[in-house]
């Protein structure tokens, strides 16, 4: 009795886990006006989003002048920030301009898997990146010394590594669920949340794991970030030299600014139980981290570095060049 019992709990936990082939998106709106409205507004903010950052990158690449280690870093953010929005984005804009709401269960994993594997690894690069202004500012004789190009690679694998494993424990606790009752996903992509909601059966010691870890892991890197920066701004202040004062507090707190937007919403969405989901307030949270931020970072690490926007004007200048030619800027130099 007891083996056909277990044999029939197998077979129903195998039914129950092929139960749901496909999931349903709900999206952002279904009023058309509004809708239109959307698509053409997130398309903006997406395309803005992936010229920003394949901009950077190019002038990271090719400037000769930017080839240190904290560039290194503000490369690997960018692409970070190229991929976050790409992994959302394209399915969310279909889904306003064609209604097509679908998402199978693997496409479901794999957008999931992607996310969180991208939004880990960010959490992670954003502390490696704080620590590395912190050796700039506190130690500058010893910099190049602390910073070499073996601790670079190593930092920045490990962060990618650790974002990579992070997103796989996740999946795995995730999609090995069953899901044998409704498919309709609160949100405009696969999130953690709303899709263990979905689940029909128990899910508390799955959420306990996921809280622990994602506490633990985005807290350290959260602490790291933070304290990195205190002790940028005591040092500031510690040299009692006025005219640096309003500049190192201006890029800091910009830099603090965008670290504390991107480590709250990210800490909001996925350290809190998932009975706790709000379908407004953490679609508003979702679009902070997944579309803003990627929007912003390029922004506030490049536009307000002085060797930054020098290397951009160089790129653009390669390119105007490029497609002008040469006799017409040569024309253009003798008229001058």
């Amino acid at each position: 009795t007891m083996r056909l019992k277990h044999k029939w709990t197998s077979e129903k936990r195998e039914v129950n886990l092929s139960a749901v082939s496909e999931f349903v998106l709900v999206g952002l709106s279904d009023a058309p006006e509004i809708r239109l409205l959307l698509f053409v507004l997130f398309l903006l903010i997406y395309l803005a989003t992936i010229a920003g950052n394949i901009t950077l990158l190019i002038a990271l690449s090719i400037d000769s002048h930017l080839h240190s280690p904290m560039y290194f870093f503000l490369g690997n953010l960018s692409l970070l920030d190229l991929l976050c929005p790409t992994i959302t984005m394209p399915k969310m804009l279909g889904t306003l301009l064609l209604e097509h709401k679908e998402i199978s269960f693997s496409g479901c994993l794999f957008q999931h898997f992607s996310l969180i594997a991208v939004v880990g690894t960010e959490i992670f690069l954003l502390a490696v990146m704080a620590y590395d202004r912190y050796v700039a500012v506190c130690h500058p004789l010893r910099y190049l010394s602390i910073m070499s190009t073996k601790l670079c690679a190593q930092l920045a694998l490990g962060t990618w590594a650790t974002g990579l494993l992070n997103s796989l424990l996740h999946t795995s606790l995730v999609f090995t669920l069953s899901f044998c009752g409704p498919n309709k996903i609160q949100q405009y992509y696969c999130d953690l949340p709303p899709v263990l909601a979905l689940s029909c059966s128990s899910t508390h010691s799955r959420e306990l794991v996921i809280l622990v870890v994602a506490g633990v892991l985005g807290s350290s890197a959260c602490m790291v970030t933070v304290v990195s920066y205190i002790c940028i701004l005591l040092e500031i202040l510690a040299r009692r030299s006025s005219g640096i004062w309003p500049k190192a507090f201006s890029t800091c707190g910009c830099h603090l600014a965008i670290v504390c937007l991107f480590y709250g919403t990210t800490i909001f969405t996925y350290v809190r139980p998932s009975f706790t989901y709000s379908l407004h307030w953490d679609r508003v949270v979702s679009m902070l981290y997944g579309m803003l931020t990627p929007l912003l970072n390029p922004i506030i690490y490049s536009l307000r570095n002085k060797e930054v926007k020098c290397a951009l004007k160089r790129v653009i200048r390669r390119c105007w060049m490029h497609i002008l030619g040469q006799e017409f800027w040569e024309l253009v130099l003798r008229h001058t």
